[in-house]
């Protein structure tokens, strides 16, 4: 195990070094193969609220919901509440679970706080939704970088024994979001690492949103270093390490996310 100091992420040999993509037809930075190694060994982990095996669950249906007949049916319908029936599944998790899963990943631009509500009240709390949340930008991350790159997608990690920790971080507050987030600014203590090289203190609510569970922002933060820029350099749109300039990753980003329906 290796604690990293500047990602605040729990590196832990799973064995994972198949994740490489040496086969690829294009070149790939290093840093990619790594970033995406040290996420799915936290996916194998017990988190905040869910175990390992529940959040390898969770992947493994994160990637079946887009084959699964009901979603296909509700995304081609002109409301998806006028479309009953069950979702096709393979994992072992509560229905609310599977339909969080299967409306996020194959209709998020038609959630609705009602929508919500009605989640929250059929068992889930705020903080394992968010948690929900988290593994599912951690897995399609990579499975779309895999599908990018035309190469298979990684098996997932065996899950880690273990339960999850219940840690729920004080300073979060109801705000204008769904769910309690961190405060913008210094936030103390545990959670100082979050977003505390910032220019004062200042997030995107986008991250913000999934700080109820700080280690899906860990997460989050050392992926989008890697895919995007690190947090502190979104904040000034002249700069960029990549072979693209700025303008161009904004352009790319802007696109996919209208294509992908977020209504962020």
């Amino acid at each position: 195990m290796q604690w990293h100091r500047r990602s605040g992420i729990l590196s832990v040999d799973l064995g994972m070094d198949s994740i490489t993509y040496g086969k690829a037809d294009f070149p790939v930075r290093d840093d990619l193969p790594a970033a995406h190694r040290r996420a799915w060994a936290r996916l194998a982990r017990p988190g905040n609220w869910w175990t390992g095996a529940e959040r390898v669950a969770m992947a493994a249906e994160i990637r079946n919901a887009s084959g699964c007949p009901l979603c296909r049916e509700r995304r081609n319908s002109l409301s998806p509440y006028a479309v009953a029936g069950e979702h096709t599944r393979v994992a072992s998790l509560a229905n609310p679970v599977i339909d969080v899963i299967h409306r996020v990943v194959t209709d998020p631009g038609r959630l609705t706080r009602k929508w919500f509500e009605q989640t929250l009240a059929g068992g889930l709390s705020d903080a394992a939704y968010v948690e929900i949340i988290g593994t599912i930008v951690t897995v399609v991350s990579i499975d779309s970088f895999c599908r990018g790159l035309g190469v298979p997608l990684h098996p997932l990690p065996d899950p880690v024994a273990g339960e999850p920790s219940r840690y729920r971080p004080a300073a979060a507050r109801p705000g204008k979001a769904w769910v309690p987030m961190l405060p913008n600014g210094r936030v103390a203590g545990p959670e100082a690492d979050l977003w505390g090289d910032m220019p004062g203190g200042q997030t995107g609510n986008v991250i913000r949103a999934l700080s109820l569970v700080p280690d899906e922002v860990r997460t989050l933060n050392d992926l989008s270093a890697a895919h995007y820029l690190r947090p502190r350099e979104m904040m000034n749109l002249k700069q960029s390490r990549r072979s693209l300039d700025r303008a161009q990753i904004e352009l790319i980003a802007g696109r996919v996310s209208a294509l992908r329906g977020c209504f962020y």
